[in-house]
C-alpha cells in the first residue's frame, strides 16, 4: 500500500460527506431516480454511524478522499431479508489498480466481524472477479432496477 494513505471512519459531521455522497449519487443514482443530490447526501449521512452497522470508511490521500466503502442495513429494497450489506465501494479512477478497493472491503469486513455479523451481502453488475478473489461467493444472478447484477455473500464465521 502506498505511504501517505489513511483509511478512516467517516462520521455524519465529516467535511467529506458531500463529496462521498456525490460519488455514490454519480455512480449509482440511476438505481434511485427518486433521490435528488440533497436527498442522496442526507441518506449517506444517515449511514455514517459510530460503529457497526451502519458505517462508512474512506481512504484519504492527505486530506483528500480517494476511495470509500460502507456497511449498511439495506442496499436492495426488495430483499429486506438480506442484511447487512457491503455497499458503495468506489475508488477514484486515477487511484484504481493500487489495492484500495480490497483494503476498503477488508476494513468493512473487520467492522462487520467485530460487531457480530456472521454473513453479509453485496450486489455488483461487473466486479464479481474482485469480490471472488476476496472470498465472496455468488448467491444469485438477477435483474435489479433494470440492471443485471450478482448478489454475493461473505461468511465471516465458520459454520460449527
Amino acid at each position: 500500500m502506498e505511504t501517505g494513505l489513511r483509511l478512516v471512519r467517516i462520521d455524519a459531521h465529516s467535511p467529506h460527506v458531500a463529496t462521498l455522497a456525490g460519488w455514490a449519487h454519480a455512480e449509482w443514482g440511476h438505481l434511485h431516480p427518486e433521490r435528488d443530490p440533497a436527498a442522496a447526501i442526507a441518506t449517506f449521512r444517515d449511514d455514517c454511524g459510530p460503529a457497526g452497522v451502519p458505517s462508512v470508511f474512506a481512504t484519504l490521500a492527505g486530506e483528500r478522499p480517494v476511495g470509500m466503502a460502507s456497511l449498511v442495513v439495506d442496499d436492495m429494497s426488495d430483499r429486506p431479508e438480506l442484511s447487512p450489506w457491503l455497499a458503495s465501494v468506489f475508488v477514484l479512477p486515477e487511484w484504481r489498480g493500487r489495492g484500495l478497493a480490497s483494503w476498503l472491503v477488508r476494513r468493512v469486513e473487520e467492522e462487520a466481524r467485530a460487531h457480530g455479523v456472521a454473513r453479509f451481502y453485496l450486489y455488483t453488475p461487473d466486479q464479481q472477479a474482485l469480490y471472488r478473489r476476496l472470498g465472496w461467493r455468488d448467491r444469485e444472478a438477477r435483474h435489479y432496477r433494470d440492471e443485471a447484477v450478482t448478489i454475493m455473500q461473505r461468511d465471516l464465521v465458520s459454520p460449527a
